[in-house]
């Protein structure tokens, strides 16, 4: 630069960008070393999941016995519970349970109090759930409605509320699991209300756990391959929404719209990721890591489309949405 001259705009533009590159390293590298520190004495500590038939539930039971933790896994049938005793150490020990009934609830809770004794409940993982598909909301019926709360967001409500006293106790963690369904809603009104509501909950109760040193953390699943997304299964239900609706609302929308609707459906299962280990590892992270992270966003779909999706303004949202629905038969 020539003595005397104001210095170039270009010249002065390389410093400030070097710079806030600089700080996002900082920042990535920085949680990273945060995200590698391990809580101790994990072989001391006991955490209840719910769901552990098959999936999720089933393959994080497997994974936390293999890390040393004490699971007490809490299975819907007693064919599934023997099985997973079958396949785990001794270590792991099974219960029944259903989330619907309030009498199960307690009787798991008090089983659960007297496992973990004067140690408390170090983690709660509420996974248990349920997919009633239907076509669309007006095929939507109160009893669907209905199952699908009870189980996956009113159940995992009063299971929590059950556990927090053993939890507070152990200073310990929740892990909820959602959906990416419960950030960007589309497809199924049931399920997304009722993974909304997990949000909300697990949200609450975060700024009102952080006084007992107690953390909430929020797993969001993009979709994956597990009896809830069985196609044989969605076939059905869906088959079934549509006879069981009126002759006016199948007018209204028309028998293509079924059939391009239901074709649609079979796409999306058949895409499916089947590595549960996306998920679990977000779990047993959230339960084994000092420093949890408060949402975990689990496989490429959840973290690199459904989830970018959900901050775009609604208009646009819902116009990219709209290109994967089928028009009824009256559209105007």
């Amino acid at each position: 630069m020539i003595p005397g001259c104001l210095p170039d705009e270009k010249d002065q533009s390389h410093p400030m960008w070097l710079y806030v590159a600089s700080l996002i390293g900082l920042y990535y590298l920085f949680r990273w070393y945060r995200e590698k520190q391990v809580v101790s004495n994990l072989e001391d500590k006991y955490v209840f999941i719910t769901g552990c038939d098959s999936g999720f539930g089933n393959q994080l039971a497997k994974q936390l016995d293999l890390r040393g933790l004490r699971v007490l896994a809490a299975c819907l049938t007693e064919k599934g519970a023997e099985q997973l005793r079958h396949q785990t150490s001794d270590r792991v020990k099974t219960v029944i349970l259903d989330v619907t009934k309030t009498e199960s609830i307690t009787a798991a809770a008090q089983w659960v109090k007297e496992c973990v004794g004067n140690k408390g409940l170090w983690g709660l993982v509420n996974n248990a759930g349920i997919v009633l598909p239907h076509i669309c909301t007006e095929m939507m019926t109160k009893e669907i409605l209905t199952k699908t709360l009870n189980v996956n967001l009113i159940g995992l409500i009063e299971v929590t509320l059950n556990m927090l006293p053993m939890i507070r106790q152990a200073r310990g963690r929740i892990v909820n699991v959602c959906s990416i369904l419960g950030r960007m809603a589309a497809f199924s009104t049931a399920y997304c209300s009722s993974k909304f509501g997990v949000e909300a909950f697990s949200d609450c109760l975060r700024l009102e756990m952080q006084y007992f040193g107690v953390k909430v953390c929020i797993i969001e699943p993009g979709y994956f391959k597990t009896n809830l997304t069985n196609e044989e299964t969605f076939v059905e239900n869906f088959k079934k929404s549509w006879n069981d609706c009126s002759v006016e609302i199948k007018e209204s929308y028309g028998q293509e719209f079924f059939e391009k609707t239901l074709n649609f459906i079979k796409v999306i299962m058949k895409r499916c990721c089947r590595n549960l280990n996306l998920v679990t590892d977000c779990m047993e992270h959230a339960l084994t890591c000092s420093y949890p992270r408060y949402r975990y966003s689990a496989g490429w779909d959840a973290q690199f489309l459904y989830i970018p999706m959900s901050y775009l303004p609604t208009r646009l949202l819902d116009y990219l949405l709209s290109k994967n629905l089928q028009k009824p038969a009256h559209a105007i």
